[in-house]
């Protein structure tokens, strides 16, 4: 009985976790460090640490999202997506606050270590980052539920993950840093857009302005659009730049999976598809980036 307890147990938390969600916490570290080695500077163990504090910055975000969209009456039994284990009543309220704090401390001992070897960049980024997951469902002003949630995914999960990763192992920011890490921003960001495409109705009456609430259906479709496309568009851009060979263009093979998204996203209005193409898009962030990734390398060896 203890075990069939045990594994319900772990079936919850990672409803609560949301695993498909990752990818979006481990493309752009992977990027990073691949760019930290292609410049020579790759160093282990803070390369490991950026990980582990960006998963558990996904993961803190994730718990938050669940607890405060229930406290704030957002979440309800009409929700199209995936069950959230507050709303369901499967885990206590106070557990899912208990948790999502444990996970932000976590993050914050990780990024000790990381303050240690990158300095107060570091520490005003973690800082930064902690304050961002708790504000971004929670607060007198919730980034997700006044149209600023994709801002705050491109950035912190994009540009601030890459550029973070890079800098604990370089000791310094370039210019194709930040350029790599734009088309791994607008990846991560266009899976928050399927997500909130899909939830459009529940979220306007429950009153949460997302992007896609204020965009309406078209024009977040649009948005996914030009997200998808513009990071297959920087591509060359980064080449004719000269930082790097033609290996770069390397995730154009992940090009049949980034249309066959883009033709459910731009087609699908029920909820289960748009949860496929969530985790498609995840995949296809996570694909890319690991393309990338070996181009970057492969174009300085």
């Amino acid at each position: 009985m203890r075990d069939h307890d045990t594994l319900s147990s772990i079936r919850l938390w990672s409803m609560a976790i949301r695993p498909r969600t990752l990818p979006a916490a481990v493309a752009p570290v992977v990027v990073g460090s691949a760019i930290a080695a292609a410049d020579g500077r790759f160093v282990l163990l803070p390369a490991l640490a950026a990980m582990i504090g960006a998963l558990l910055l996904q993961i803190g975000v994730n718990l938050a999202n669940d607890y405060f969209d229930y406290v704030n009456g957002i979440d309800s039994e009409r929700r199209l997506g995936p069950p959230r284990v507050t709303q369901s009543g499967l885990i206590p309220p106070d557990r899912v606050r208990s948790a999502m704090i444990l996970t932000l401390v976590a993050s914050a001992l990780v990024g000790l270590y990381l303050i240690r070897v990158g300095g107060w960049p570091i520490a005003a980024i973690g800082l930064a980052s902690i304050l961002a997951a708790l504000a971004y469902s929670g607060g007198p002003f919730p980034l997700a539920s006044n149209g600023l949630g994709d801002l705050f995914v491109f950035i912190f999960f994009g540009l601030v993950a890459v550029c973070g990763t890079y800098y604990v192992q370089a000791l310094e920011l370039t210019r194709s840093a930040v350029m790599a890490a734009l088309p791994v921003g607008f990846l991560i960001t266009a899976i928050l857009v399927v997500n909130n495409l899909r939830d459009i109705p529940t979220d306007r009456q429950a009153g949460k302005r997302t992007l896609a609430v204020i965009l309406g259906r078209r024009g977040a479709r649009i948005e996914y659009l030009i997200l998808v496309v513009g990071s297959y568009v920087v591509l060359p851009l980064i080449w004719a730049a000269g930082w790097g060979s033609a290996w770069l263009l390397l995730p154009m093979f992940s090009l049949p999976l980034a249309v066959s998204q883009i033709r459910t996203v731009q087609t699908g209005t029920e909820g289960p598809v748009l949860n496929r193409a969530l985790a498609g898009t995840a995949n296809l962030a996570l694909v890319f980036s690991l393309l990338f990734s070996i181009g970057l390398i492969l174009s300085n060896v």
